[in-house]
């Protein structure tokens, strides 16, 4: 056999290619390794990092304080005091039926907090944290404390909850917070807040939910493999809500309250010079605290079920008639028109008749006034000299000069919700009713009866105008604001005023003719400014709930509560340099002179008089 020749260069060739392909492969792959790198450490690096610190740090969001509430004095109304609740973050707990069965052994769960709970659930993202109870006891934090290695996603986490100092003095101003829900997270626009629990509902704590509520912060903080904390890292730091500084007197608050005794209405009192809301009830009220932290369900019931609604914002929500508080509005009406000066008389008989009609409007008075001018028609409270004066000027002038004064529209009071009120017009009565107007419709609007709705709101800014000169002034509970506890109070800007059209002398007229009704033998509130040591001026009204038969007098006291009038007043004081304009509306009240006018003495009497002197005249009047 043939010895076989080895081929060198051919062995020598396959050598090379496959050192050249393995070559390759290395080489491919040192790159594929090397880009693999370069993707993590250089082109990725942020979000891996950002992966890698999710697993050991977990952003703790740090709630600001929310911004306080003090009166025009200094007076604290509202704080925040220290308290715990219970959260459950779904995510991190395997049986959530079982965990809130076994938590209900260590801490009190009731019916509504369950409930409550399963609500949030259902509207909230998983790995959001969701109060189970707020407003732990001591003892309910200690026993889950020893036991809380058992509920994995489970925390108990310190907060500040809103306390109002004076329960329902100013439920009705103040307002209440209450558990966030979607809506509010919705109507905020930004799901940062979602991690807030509480928001304003009512009130200025409502109206003001942005400037109170304040920044949210977050601490990163350092976990452990089973979530347990080791430390914070960095500290975001939370911005405190702002704080509000109101025109309220909360001692002229406390004396309308009392002014009222066991009635039923609302009242306002303001600064006639700035707008600014001096006392503002609406009785019965309620205790905002119930709120706070989830009302009860029997506490809501009782509330919401009660027939004299607690809950309902009377200054705000509510309207009346006006009744004879709107004559001197009436009569300035007259004057500003043309129509009628203060020496021009008429006649009041008892009964007024429209030309060619067999119906007959009635006097207070069954035997009439007799000859009666601009100044004995407010003091007296002449119904005919009303009647005629609408008739003579016609609905649409008549509506024009009642808005011009603020009827029919909001006051800018800085809460939500105002109602517009009703100023009584044709179109207004086809657009509700689709029925045509009557021009006995126009004569009962002259002494506020028929369709009118106004606010107690309205009637202060109009007395307020009446006592300023003429200058209608946006209603403003708020004077100034701060941002933190050592900050200086900064006013907020002047509101903005119109003129309510009248001169000087046409508004002294009205002025002379209402401080007539408190301080001339035949004015209707006479006996309210018996003894006063100071001039009112003042306008008494009375809404009937019913109609009178014949000439007949009737007390409306002796009617059950439901068909007894409503009692209305409205003043200021004192009257040559005036301080205060006050509203009173008594609910059922009976007559504005006996009911509503002795209220409205003795907030005037609370806010001008030196605590001494209103002692003596208290022992003076008994």
């Amino acid at each position: 056999m043939a010895a076989t020749i080895k081929n060198t260069y051919f062995e020598a060739e396959l050598f090379r290619q496959r050192t050249f392909m393995a070559t390759l492969l290395v080489t491919a792959v040192m790159a594929a390794l090397l880009f693999g790198y370069f993707n993590l450490q250089v082109l990725r690096f942020d979000e891996y990092r950002e992966q890698a610190d999710s697993n050991r740090i977990r952003l703790k969001p740090t709630m600001p304080a929310r911004g306080l509430i003090y009166d025009s004095k200094g007076r604290l109304l509202t704080d925040n005091v220290s308290a715990y609740r219970l959260e459950l973050t779904p995510e991190r707990v395997d049986d959530i039926d079982a965990t809130l069965l076994q938590l209900g052994n260590l801490v009190v769960l009731s019916k509504d907090d369950l409930r409550r709970f399963r609500r949030a659930m259902d509207s909230s993202r998983k790995f959001l944290p969701i109060t189970v109870k707020l407003r732990l006891s001591e003892e309910e934090v200690a026993r889950f404390s020893v036991n809380r290695f058992r509920f994995p996603g489970v925390e108990v986490t310190p907060y500040l909850t809103r306390r109002y100092l004076y329960d329902d003095l100013f439920a009705h101003v103040i307002g209440y917070v209450a558990r966030l829900d979607e809506a509010d997270l919705k109507a905020m626009g930004d799901e940062r807040y979602s991690v807030l629990t509480h928001t304003g509902k009512t009130g200025l704590e409502r109206a003001y939910e942005a400037q109170l509520r304040g920044t949210i912060g977050y601490e990163e903080v350092e976990t452990n493999a089973r979530g347990r904390s080791l430390g914070v890292l960095k500290r975001h730091i939370s911005q405190a809500g702002t704080d509000l500084k109101l025109n309220i007197d909360a001692d002229l608050q406390k004396a309308t309250v009392a002014a009222f005794g066991e009635l039923t209405g609302s009242a306002v009192a303001v600064d006639p010079n700035t707008g600014g809301v001096l006392a503002m009830v609406s009785l019965p009220s309620f205790n905002t605290n119930l709120f706070v932290n989830g009302i009860s369900t029997a506490d809501y019931a009782a509330l919401s079920t009660n027939p004299s609604r607690p809950l309902f914002n009377r200054n705000v929500r509510g309207g009346t008639p006006p009744g004879s508080t709107i004559k001197p509005f009436v009569a300035l009406a007259g004057l500003e028109s043309g129509m009628r000066a203060p020496e021009d008389t008429i006649y009041s008989s008892g009964e007024f008749f429209i030309p060619g009609q067999r119906r007959g409007y009635r006097d207070s008075h069954a035997g009439g006034h007799g000859n009666v001018d601009m100044y004995a028609s407010i003091a007296e409270s002449v119904n005919t000299y009303y009647y005629k004066l609408a008739m003579d000027m016609g609905i649409a002038k008549f509506d024009a000069y009642m808005r011009r004064y603020g009827f029919g529209q909001p006051t800018g009071i800085d809460l939500v919700g105002e109602i517009p009120g009703t100023l009584p017009s044709p179109e207004w009565k086809r657009k509700r009713f689709n029925q045509p107007w009557y021009l006995g419709e126009t004569v009962i609007a002259g002494i506020g009866q028929g369709y009118w709705v106004v606010t107690p709101l309205q009637l202060a800014q109009g007395t307020a105008s009446l006592a300023n000169g003429g200058r209608r002034i946006p209603l403003r509970l708020v004077q100034a604001t701060r941002t933190g506890l050592h900050q200086a109070w900064q006013p907020l800007p002047a509101a903005q005023t119109t003129s309510i059209g009248a001169n000087a002398s046409q508004l002294q007229a009205i002025r002379t003719g209402m401080e007539a009704t408190m301080h001339t033998r035949k004015g209707t509130g006479w006996a309210i400014a018996l003894g006063s040591p100071y001039r009112i001026a003042g306008k008494t009204g009375t809404v009937q709930k019913i109609s009178r038969r014949g000439n007949v007098s009737m007390d409306p006291r002796s009617l059950p509560l439901h068909l007894r009038h409503q009692a209305l007043f409205i003043g200021y004081a004192p009257a040559d340099n005036p301080k205060i304009a006050v509203v009173v509306v008594v609910e059922h009240g009976g007559y504005g002179a006996s009911t509503a006018g002795p209220i409205a003495r003795k907030m005037m009497d609370a806010y001008l008089l030196p605590k001494t002197e209103q002692v003596v005249l208290e022992t003076a009047n008994d």
